[in-house]
């Protein structure tokens, strides 16, 4: 009777040892979205703190593969604080991701330690 129940309890300390690589994996993963899309953030807010400093007649390029694109101050502004608000929602979503992976790979780990407990209550 003791061999089914390491069986099982092997095979549950895999699929776990299994989950929880793949779980630190995304967690990396996400971590490093996150870091990209902070330094986005602020090169995005940097620029336009310079911007709102220049005059407005001032004539301002956006950089468009090779070549140069003549922009209103305005359009510019726009376009940045639409990257800032996007990457701030990702990162919300970055981190609302990872919470979820780490509160599963701790459900796991409490069925593992459930059916421990059961198993030597037996």
């Amino acid at each position: 009777m003791a061999a089914p129940i390491d069986l099982e309890l092997k095979k549950a300390f895999t699929e776990l040892q299994v989950k929880m690589i793949d779980t630190q994996q995304k967690v990396k993963l996400a971590d490093l979205q996150i870091d990209q899309l902070t330094r986005v953030q602020k090169h995005a807010k940097l620029t336009h703190t310079e911007i709102t400093t220049l005059p407005d007649n001032t004539r301002l390029y956006e950089g468009v593969g090779r070549m140069f694109i003549l922009q209103s101050k305005e359009d510019i502004n726009n376009q940045l604080k639409d990257k800032q608000k996007t990457a701030d929602e990702k990162i919300k979503e970055l981190e609302q991701k990872k919470v979820y992976l780490e509160r599963s790979v701790k459900e796991a780990e409490d069925n593992i330690r459930e059916m421990l407990l059961s198993r030597r209550a037996q």
